[in-house]
């Protein structure tokens, strides 16, 4: 079944944007200045190199506890090497593939990803190759192969490019753009990362029984509203096969089986050109279907405002937010109340140090930002976290993962989970490179000393990244 639909979605899609414009496309913009693309033969070939270094300790992030020094509390370097190359068959035509090598260098964990959080070692395979045909920015355009997901703030779909391997999927996309809106619509399956081996999708695997299959679309229209910089629509779709309860994909927590939901919402973002300096934000999000065989209706939000010095050299934004995810409040009764997050870029929204996601959650947030230099960006984020409820746990960045083990300590503890004190530093040397450091504390609150360990923790980061 799930081959067929793929398919037949792939064939529409070609079908529909392999055709030639009766003029052709429109040149490429103009590059930054000083930024000089690798190309070959009249631009035909193209190739792009990145490499990207990032020094990392971290203690207590993930059991709160001094006492105990355990895998996650060291330090490590982690490096991430890219080399792509596209080949414009026509003006209408591209074929593109990148390969990708990531290592952890140093540290206690072992190297493979996702054990113990690891981001691991995964020598060099693929993390894109798809072929396009089209125009992206006008009329029907199709992208079918191993490609990134990005939509909206990626507050549910993106490429998690913090993560050293990031996110891909095997995607087959068919997009119609106008100049005043555009719509995709896709399905796709997640790509799994696995050192020693090549990469597949739970679409190409065989062996791997949890078949996932991720389809939407989305809609986005900057103009309609006058003082928006975007309103954007969307229906996102989630279908898996039963699982065991071992490796039950996101929560709830401890249920097994069938997972097929919908999520519907809506992202506005006004302009702060059009606002004389003022912007604000808005996303909702409803889930209704199954999640493991529970009949699922959850809900998530997140608002903010802010004011920007729009004539000041330092560019300087104050703003507070407020996010909420839904929890479930008695996981015995055949209905859950958990926010499914999907596949989202949750590092850039709720903290840097990854306790949190969208899910069972209060967080309101103060972020201020400045550029004291056109090429230096300084920001500062505090942020509080409660529980949305006791009776659901506490989900890390990812989804999965819990701080603490749900039970009657847990149920019975206050809902305060702490605050965090983010401040980041992002300098661009050049169009090819940039650094960016950054260090966050979070200071636990009474919900970690009523179940166990309450121990502040700290993380620290040095990054330098080079494109070419």
């Amino acid at each position: 079944m799930k081959y067929t639909a793929l398919i037949l979605l792939a064939s529409a899609s070609i079908a529909l944007a392999g055709t030639p414009t009766d003029k052709p496309a429109p040149p490429a913009p103009p590059p930054p200045p000083g930024y000089a693309p690798i190309t070959f033969f009249d631009g035909k070939i193209t190739v792009d190199v990145q490499e990207k270094m990032r020094a990392e300790v971290r203690e207590n992030n993930f059991d709160f506890n001094s006492a105990i020094n355990g895998p996650q509390d060291a330090s490590w370097l982690l490096n991430r090497f890219r080399l792509g190359i596209g080949y414009s068959v026509t003006p209408w035509l591209k074929l593109y593939v990148q390969g990708q090598d990531v290592r952890e260098i140093g540290g206690s964990r072992p190297n493979e990803i996702g054990t113990f959080a690891a981001e691991g070692d995964d020598t060099f395979d693929i993390l894109k190759a798809y072929v396009q045909a089209g125009d992206l920015k006008k009329g029907f355009s199709t992208t079918v192969g191993r490609q990134f997901l990005s939509y909206g703030d990626q507050r549910l779909v993106g490429p998690l490019e913090w993560l050293n391997q990031a996110r891909t999927f095997d995607a087959i996309k068919l997009r119609y753009a106008k100049p005043t809106w555009s719509l995709d619509i896709f399905t796709s399956s997640p790509v799994n990362f696995k050192d020693h081996m090549w990469n597949q999708s739970d679409f190409l695997d065989n062996d791997e029984g949890r078949n996932s299959i991720f389809s939407g679309a989305y809609f986005s229209m900057p103009t309609l509203v006058p003082w928006h910089s975007t309103t954007d629509f969307y229906a996102f779709h989630k279908m898996e096969d039963k699982t065991s309860a071992a490796a039950a994909a996101g929560p709830p927590l401890g249920f097994a089986g069938d997972t097929n939901f919908w999520t519907l919402g809506m992202l506005m973002k006004g302009d702060p050109k059009k606002l004389n300096g003022f912007d604000y934000e808005m996303e909702m999000a409803y889930q209704f279907g199954k999640a493991a065989d529970q009949d699922l209706s959850a809900f998530a939000g997140h608002y903010g405002v802010g004011y920007n010095w729009l004539k000041n050299p330092w560019k300087p934004r104050v703003g507070v937010q407020y996010n909420y995810g839904s929890g479930d409040e008695n996981p015995a009764d055949g209905n859950n109340n958990t926010f499914q997050n999907l596949y989202p870029t949750n590092h850039m929204f709720y903290g840097y140090m990854d306790t949190t996601g969208w899910i069972n959650m209060h967080n309101p947030q103060l972020n201020i930002s400045f550029m004291p230099t056109p090429k230096l960006k300084i920001m500062l984020d505090y942020h509080l976290y409660w529980m949305a409820t006791n009776d659901d746990a506490w989900y890390r960045v990812n989804g999965t993962t819990t701080v603490r083990p749900l039970n009657a300590a847990s149920r019975s503890a206050s809902n305060f989970r702490g605050q965090e004190f983010d401040v980041t530093a992002v300098y661009k040397l050049n169009p090819h490179v940039a650094l960016q450091a950054g260090y966050s504390l979070f200071v636990a609150g009474s919900y970690l000393a009523d179940t166990g360990a309450s121990d502040n923790a700290h993380f620290g980061y040095l990054q330098v990244q080079f494109d070419f």
